[in-house]
């Protein structure tokens, strides 16, 4: 069974779409019920498999613990598309945005990996967290959303060290710019036509994340051309 976080739209919808059609038994999680619903009522006809949506609040211990407890199988991966985005001069952002920046990116991947550890540390889970190219340079007027990236890169290259003799993998992705809901919702106008779209990067990212006996890729970047 697949995991998938953030799923109700953007690349975690589309990565959903794509391994609903090999037919992988999926979990969807996302924070929005109904468009939660929306995408696994769409993949159903494509699937034999059993589909799943679970809202949840992966920012919140209790709803994490509520999610795990409710799987009837343990995930062979996860991947962890949630987050959001703010941006803007520094002067300009407001703390409360600011908060909530920080819960949706560095504490819902904190716990959402504590969680996974505590549970499946000595299984052969392979969680993928999707950041972004802005965990790998500074970037104007995104200052706070770096922060936010840059502390979850950090985090899992950490948490790395402590799984090292550990069967868990984790794999970090650093996708670039994406045409999707993402940014009108963050606040930031700019002209998406050329970025990629999410089926793109879905498609570029599954491809990525196959692994052999013996290896597998730890670090992907996906830039748009």
């Amino acid at each position: 069974m697949i995991l998938i976080t953030g799923a109700s739209s953007g690349l975690g919808a589309a990565l959903a779409s794509l391994y609903a059609k090999e037919n992988e038994a999926l979990t969807l999680t996302g924070r929005h019920a109904e468009r939660l619903q929306t995408v696994a009522n769409a993949l159903t006809p494509f699937s034999n498999k059993t589909i799943t949506a679970i809202t949840a609040d992966l920012a919140s211990e209790s709803s994490l613990e509520a999610l795990f407890d409710g799987l009837t199988q343990a995930p062979k991966t996860v991947i962890h598309c949630a987050g959001s985005g703010y941006f803007g001069a520094i002067e300009t952002q407001r703390a409360s945005d600011i908060q909530s920046l920080l819960n949706n990116n560095v504490t819902s991947t904190i716990l959402l990996v504590r969680e996974l550890v505590k549970r499946y540390k000595d299984q052969a889970v392979t969680v993928v967290v999707i950041m972004s190219t802005a965990a790998l340079a500074a970037k104007a007027g995104e200052s706070t959303y770096c922060a936010a990236k840059w502390a979850v890169r950090g985090f899992i290259e950490s948490v790395r060290l402590e799984l090292k003799q550990s069967p868990m993998k984790l794999i970090a992705v650093y996708p670039g710019g994406m045409d999707t809901g993402f940014w009108p919702s963050s606040g930031k106008a700019l002209d998406t036509s050329s970025f990629m779209s999410a089926d793109e990067a879905a498609g570029m990212l599954k491809q990525a994340l196959i692994a052999t006996q013996h290896g597998y890729i730890a670090d992907i970047t996906i830039q748009r051309g």
